[in-house]
């Protein structure tokens, strides 16, 4: 498909003759003015926009401006017969791509043109890569690519749009208000209220004045009328964390306002109508807690409309990367610090720990790491005492890792055990060696994607291979796990 010019010049015969001379290389338009030139931008994608300066009582400048302000804005292209220095270096500021001048060299221009083009193309390409990059790797401030993440980022698209109640389960620290926040961010009420009310953290008499809202006198110390958190987050979405916690009695009153969207407030009388959509977000298996007679069977089927349930950290070790380096950035710019990147030590002490307090462990022993480095490299040293005492590897971490994500077994050489069983177990050369392996066999061979997953440069990887004595294998071989 050809791409699409635009010509806007006020003299007709210099568009007519411009449209000859380009239209068997490119689809061509004309206008005569700003108001012409909008007209054909609002309605037609143009890739490229080639203006004059002067057109009548019109200024070619403004003609960028708009046209740079487009939803697609077109790569510009000024040209005048009143070339000067300032000209071209306002048209620059503007955002134009190149300045030429009249009388115009057709075949000059015709160059200028297809550059120009490619540079959008390449533009489009970033930006579209960008896109694929961010789609594949977070959804609002979720970080993850393994396929448990990317089942969960699927369910949240899905679900985000409509009004069903969402039961979000998962260990304390995997993120599940993050992902009460990106269906509330995603779905049709962006705008509206987000109210967030942590269950266990209230008293059973406490948690329903706080949901439901009370009348002045209804128990000794209410002074005043209060509005519930339901009638708050009206319009909007309201996230029920640890619902777990809440007791038989509040179970009741909460189920009928789940089945009626209606409410009456501790001492009142009054029916109030709410519109609210309600995640609940629990640690505990609610599934279980039915079938142990402690908690509502009916209130359980209304919040369970859909579940997403959060994996924990040791079960979606392909995320560890990513989260390092999200978290790092995220850091370093907090605390105002130079951090980059983790040394191969305390990365592989990442990587082998088995992360008990999940996502939230992770970044607060990353924070530690940040605050106490003082370059750009955080060490071993600056990691938490939990993941450095008894060795660098914890044993339920290393098992996770070397049996459910790796399923490493066999192969020539298949690599000393990462444990703690001994000294030869601790040679940092041999763990060193045996992760690279390990990544190498999951990547079956391709020394790109293993620096990757391992957070090295390819060259450093390779330069790694050498010094470990292992430089020389030849792809085919790594693929077949004959390391």
């Amino acid at each position: 498909m050809p791409a699409t010019i635009l010509i806007v010049d006020d003299e007709k015969h210099t568009r007519d003759g411009l449209r000859l001379s380009l239209e068997d290389e490119f689809d061509v338009y004309v206008a005569a003015d700003k108001a012409e030139a909008l007209e054909v931008l609002r309605n037609d994608h143009i890739d490229v926009m080639v203006t004059d300066l002067r057109l009548g009582a019109d200024d070619g400048m403004e003609v960028i401006d708009a046209a740079l302000q487009m939803p697609r804005p077109p790569v510009c292209l000024m040209m005048t017969a009143y070339g000067s220095v300032d000209n071209a270096v306002e048209a620059m500021k503007r955002g134009a791509y190149h300045f030429v001048t009249k009388p115009l060299n057709i075949d000059e221009l015709e160059i200028l043109i297809k550059r120009a083009v490619r540079t959008r193309g390449l533009e489009q390409e970033n930006a579209s890569l960008k896109k694929q990059v961010a789609q594949r790797f977070s959804l609002d401030r979720l970080i993850g690519q393994s396929e448990q993440m990317k089942q969960v980022f699927e369910t949240i698209e899905q679900v985000a749009p409509s009004r069903a109640t969402v039961l979000i389960q998962g260990e304390s620290g995997t993120g599940k208000e993050l992902v009460a926040h990106a269906i509330h961010n995603l779905s049709g009420r962006p705008k509206e209220k987000l109210v967030i009310v942590h269950c266990a953290a209230l008293s059973a008499q406490l948690l329903e004045s706080e949901l439901f809202g009370h009348e002045k006198g209804a128990f000794t110390g209410a002074f005043e009328r209060r509005i519930g958190r339901f009638e708050q987050a009206n319009g909007g979405t309201l996230v029920l964390d640890e619902m777990g916690e809440i007791d038989a009695t509040l179970q009741v009153k909460l189920l009928r306002v789940l089945g009626e969207r209606t409410l009456e407030r501790v001492g009142g009388n009054t029916t109030i109508k709410v519109d609210v959509r309600v995640i609940a977000a629990t640690n505990k298996n609610l599934a279980q807690m039915v079938a142990e007679g402690k908690f509502r069977e009916d209130l359980y089927f209304r919040l369970n409309v859909v579940q997403i349930t959060l994996p924990p950290l040791r079960e979606r070790r392909d995320d560890l990367i990513p989260l390092v380096q999200h978290f790092l950035k995220e850091l370093a710019r907090e605390n105002g610090k130079p951090v980059k990147e983790l040394s191969t030590e305390a990365m592989q002490a990442v990587l082998e720990y088995g992360w008990p307090g999940n996502v939230r462990e992770l970044r607060s022993a990353l924070e530690r790491g940040v605050v106490m480095c003082n370059g750009a490299k955080i060490m071993s040293r600056h990691l938490p005492d939990t993941l450095r005492d008894g060795g660098v590897v914890l044993a339920a971490g290393a098992a996770a890792l070397a049996g459910a994500q790796d399923g490493v077994g066999g192969g020539k050489g298949g690599g000393r055990p990462v444990g703690l069983n001994g000294v030869e177990d601790l040679n940092l050369a041999h763990m060193e060696l045996d992760f690279i392996r390990r990544a190498l066999r999951r990547t079956r061979g391709n020394r790109t994607e293993a620096s990757r997953l391992l957070g090295l440069s390819r060259r450093t990887l390779q330069r790694k291979l050498h010094e470990l004595g292992e430089g020389g294998e030849d792809e085919g071989d790594l693929a077949r796990g004959e390391l």
